[in-house]
C-alpha cells in the first residue's frame, strides 16, 4: 500500500515548467543535432531558437523545413556563427539570403531531404523503426550513395531515421505535465520532433492547470516533453 502511495505522489510532482530561458535551454552542448519546428514561421519557436545565441552553443546541425528566413530566429543563429550544417527541405525559400550568403561562402554545410522523407525519419527515429523504402527521390541525386531496391518492379531508396539530440518545438497549450495541443497548421513537425529527440523543450503560449486540457485533444503526451516554457506573444 505504501508503495502505491508513494507512486501516487510522485505522479503529482511531475512538473516540466520552467521560468526563463536559461532553464529552457540549460545543457545543450556544442555540436548537438537540434530539430526545429516550423512550417516557415506557422508554429517556429523563434524566442527559443534566438535564445541559443545568449545560451553559446555552437557547431550545431540543425533540422528544419527551411533554412530561415530574414535576421530572425533560425537566421539569426546562422547569422551568429553558431550552424554548422543544415538539414532541410527548402533551403531557398523566401528571405532565406542569411543562409545563402554563407553557403555560397562555404560556411555552412547543406544536405536536402524531401519534405515527406524529413518527416517520416523523424517519426521512425521516434517509433524505433530502423529504416524504410521510399519511391521518393530514386533516379536523382539524392539517391546516391544509398540501398537502392527494387519492390514490384519499382526503385526504392533505404532512408535511415533521424534522430536528434534536442528538440526545440512550438506548441499552443501545455500543463505541467508537458502535454501539448497546438494550433491549427502550427501544429506541423512538431508531433514527430518531440518524440525523436533526446531533450524535448516545448514553448508555449499558454500553460493550464492539470486536467483543463481535454485528453482527447492532447496531439503530444507528455512523456515526449522535458520542458515546458511560456511565452506570451501578441495575436
Amino acid at each position: 500500500m505504501r508503495d502505491k502511495v508513494v507512486q501516487v505522489l510522485e505522479i503529482k510532482m511531475i512538473d516540466k515548467r520552467v521560468n526563463t530561458f536559461e532553464e529552457a535551454l540549460q545543457g545543450i552542448a556544442d555540436s548537438s543535432t537540434v530539430l526545429l519546428g516550423g512550417f516557415g514561421q506557422a508554429g517556429s519557436p523563434v524566442e527559443l531558437i534566438e535564445a541559443l545565441i545568449d545560451q553559446g552553443a555552437t557547431n550545431l546541425t540543425v533540422v528544419s523545413n527551411n533554412a530561415g528566413e530574414g535576421e530572425f530566429g533560425l537566421a539569426a543563429l546562422m547569422k551568429a556563427g553558431r550552424i554548422r550544417k543544415v538539414i532541410c527541405s527548402y533551403p531557398r525559400s523566401s528571405g532565406s539570403f542569411i543562409f545563402e550568403e554563407l553557403y555560397e561562402s562555404g560556411k555552412i554545410e547543406l544536405e536536402i531531404v524531401p519534405q515527406g522523407t524529413l518527416s517520416e525519419r523523424m517519426r521512425a527515429a521516434g517509433a524505433g523503426i530502423g529504416g524504410f523504402f521510399t519511391p521518393t527521390s530514386a533516379g536523382t541525386l539524392l539517391s546516391q550513395d544509398k540501398e537502392v531496391r527494387q519492390i514490384d518492379g519499382k526503385d526504392y531508396v533505404f532512408e535511415k531515421p533521424l534522430k536528434a539530440d534536442v528538440a526545440l518545438i512550438k506548441a499552443h497549450t501545455a500543463d505541467r505535465w508537458g502535454n501539448l495541443t497546438y494550433n491549427k497548421s502550427a501544429r506541423n513537425f512538431g508531433p514527430a520532433m518531440a518524440m525523436a529527440a533526446d531533450l524535448t523543450i516545448a514553448q508555449v503560449q499558454e500553460i493550464t492547470n492539470l486536467g483543463e486540457i481535454d485528453p482527447e485533444h492532447v496531439v503530444t503526451p507528455g512523456i515526449f516533453v522535458n520542458r515546458v516554457l511560456e511565452v506570451k506573444l501578441e495575436n
